[in-house]
C-alpha cells in the first residue's frame, strides 16, 4: 500500500476542476460528540467508501515540525490496544478491501473501500484508531526512516519538485502553505514518538473529523452504527476553529532560477495568490477554474496551446494553465510553458505574456466559452457515477470550510459564470506583485 501526500508536484498534471461530484442523494447528521457525518446513496452496487477526514494537515503543525502531519498518517497504521502494526490494512484486504490514506496542507483523510456488508467492521476499527494509537519506538523510528527516503524519491530526486518547493517557500511571505507537506529534511529527521502524539491528541478527535460514506446504504443504517462505533468516542476540549497566519500586502515580483544537472527539459511556471473557494461565495472560484480551462486547460484548443504549440513557428511542445481553489487559505493560479529546444526560456516567457495581454484585451472566444460550460454539464453528469469521487468531494470540501450547500451549488455557480465573470477574476489574479516566475534549467557547469 502506497501512502499519499495530497498535491502535485512542479505542475505537470492538470488539475481539472470540472470533473467533481456532487449527488441529489445527500444527508448529513452530527454526532452528539461533534462527529459530523454525510451519507451519500448509491444503491446500484453492494459497496461503500468509508471516510474519515480531521480538519488538520501540515499548514497546522507546530513550528520546527514540518511533516509530523503526513508522518503521523503513516503512523496510523501501526497498530491500536487491539490490532498490531500493519493489520488494519490486513484486515480489510482480508474482507476484499482497498485501504489508504492522504495527507494534505488543509486536512488528513482515511478510507477503505468495501462491500457494504463490511461497513460496520471498517467503522469498528476506524473508530479504534481515532482514540487507541498505540506508538513504540520500535515502530517510529523505521517509519521515519521511511519518510525521509518517501522526500529523496519524491522530492530530492526530482528537479522540478525542488523548484516547485522553492517557489512555494517564496510565494507565501508567512502562511504556513510556504512549507512543503512532507516536510523540511532537516526537521523531518528529527520527529520523535513524542511528536507523534502530541500531534494526535491535539487534532484527532471526533468533534475535529468528518465521516463520509458513499455507496449502498441509507442515513438511518449510518447514523446506527455511527452512534455505535463512533458516539462513545468523547470529544477534545481543546479542538478549536484554525487560526492561522496569513499574508501580508505584496509589494514585488519574485524570481527564480534553479539549476539543475538532471533537467532534461527545461520550463518556466508562474504561480499567482488567488483566492479560495469560500463558503458562500464561490463565483470568483469558478470564474477563475473556468478562466484555467479557457487558457491552458482544454488540451489543443486552450488559448496557451494554440499561441504557443501550434501555427508556423511553434514555441512551446506544451502549455497549461492551473487553478485548484479547494483550500482553506488563499491559494495559486499557475501558468506552465514548456519550450521547444531551439527557444530561450526568456523568449518563451515574452511570448506568454503577449499571449496574456492579448486574452486580456480580447476576452475569451465565445464558442470557447460555450464549449466548456457544455462539458462542465456532461462532467457533472457523468461524475455521479463514481461513489469514491463523491465521498472525496465531500470531505475536501468540508474539511476546506465550505458546507454542503456550497458544494451541491458548486455546478449550478461554474454554470452561471459569465465572461465577464472570468475577465473580473483574470484582472484580480493576473498582478505582477503577487508572482513568482520560476526557470528551471539544466546547469551544464556541474556535469
Amino acid at each position: 500500500m502506497v501512502r499519499g501526500l495530497g498535491f502535485v508536484v512542479a505542475a505537470l498534471v492538470l488539475f481539472t476542476p470540472f470533473r467533481a461530484a456532487w449527488a441529489d442523494d445527500v444527508s448529513t447528521f452530527k454526532l452528539a460528540n461533534g462527529l459530523e457525518v454525510v451519507v451519500i446513496e448509491d444503491h446500484r452496487a453492494p459497496v461503500v467508501v468509508h471516510m474519515v477526514w480531521y480538519r488538520v494537515g501540515s499548514a497546522d503543525e507546530p513550528a520546527g515540525k514540518s511533516g509530523i502531519a503526513h508522518f503521523l498518517e503513516h503512523l496510523m497504521f501501526k497498530g491500536t490496544k487491539t490490532l498490531g502494526p500493519g493489520e488494519f490494512s490486513d484486515t480489510v484486504e482480508a474482507q476484499g478491501g482497498d485501504d489508504n490514506a492522504f495527507t494534505s496542507w488543509d486536512y488528513t483523510a482515511f478510507f477503505q473501500h468495501v462491500s457494504a456488508d463490511r461497513l460496520p467492521l471498517m467503522m469498528q476499527i476506524e473508530a479504534d484508531r481515532m482514540q487507541n494509537l498505540q506508538l513504540t519506538d520500535d515502530v517510529v523510528k523505521p517509519e521515519r526512516d521511511v519518510i525521509v527516503e518517501e522526500r529523496n524519491q519524491r522530492t530530492d530526486t526530482s528537479p522540478g519538485a525542488l523548484l516547485t518547493e522553492q517557489m512555494r517557500a517564496a510565494q507565501y511571505l508567512n502562511s504556513p502553505y510556504r512549507i512543503p507537506i512532507i516536510g523540511w529534511k532537516h526537521e523531518m529527521s528529527t520527529l520523535t514518538r513524542d511528536d507523534a502524539l502530541a500531534f494526535y491528541k491535539a487534532h484527532y478527535a471526533p468533534n475535529n473529523a468528518i465521516l463520509v460514506v458513499a455507496g449502498d446504504v441509507t442515513p438511518d443504517q449510518v447514523k446506527t452504527l455511527a452512534e455505535t462505533y463512533y458516539g462513545p468516542i468523547p470529544p477534545a476540549a481543546h479542538v478549536v476553529p484554525r487560526q492561522r497566519p496569513q499574508d501580508p500586502p505584496q509589494l514585488a515580483e519574485r524570481r527564480l532560477v534553479y539549476k539543475d544537472p538532471r533537467v532534461s527539459e527545461p520550463y518556466l511556471t508562474r504561480s499567482y495568490l488567488a483566492p479560495e473557494r469560500d463558503a458562500g461565495d464561490q463565483k470568483t472560484a469558478a470564474a477563475l477554474a473556468i478562466l484555467a480551462e479557457l487558457l491552458g486547460g482544454n488540451g489543443q484548443t486552450s488559448v496557451l496551446a494554440q499561441a504557443l504549440q501550434f501555427g508556423d513557428a511553434p514555441k512551446a511542445t506544451y502549455a497549461a494553465a492551473i487553478y485548484d481553489g479547494s483550500s482553506l487559505d488563499d491559494t495559486t493560479f499557475t501558468l506552465l510553458a514548456v519550450p521547444v529546444p531551439e527557444v530561450t526560456l526568456e523568449a518563451l516567457e515574452a511570448e506568454m505574456d503577449k499571449v496574456i495581454a492579448k486574452f486580456m484585451a480580447e476576452g475569451p472566444d465565445p464558442k470557447a466559452f460555450a464549449r466548456i460550460k457544455t462539458q462542465i454539464r456532461a462532467a457533472d453528469i457523468y461524475a455521479r457515477d463514481d461513489s469514491r469521487g463523491l465521498a472525496q468531494r465531500y470531505g475536501e470540501g468540508l474539511a476546506t470550510g465550505l458546507t454542503v450547500e456550497d458544494i451541491k451549488a458548486w455546478p449550478a455557480v461554474l454554470d452561471s459564470v459569465t465572461t465577464e465573470d472570468v475577465m473580473a477574476a483574470a484582472k484580480l489574479v493576473f498582478d505582477r506583485k503577487n508572482a513568482v516566475t520560476g526557470y528551471l534549467m539544466q546547469d551544464e557547469a556541474a556535469q
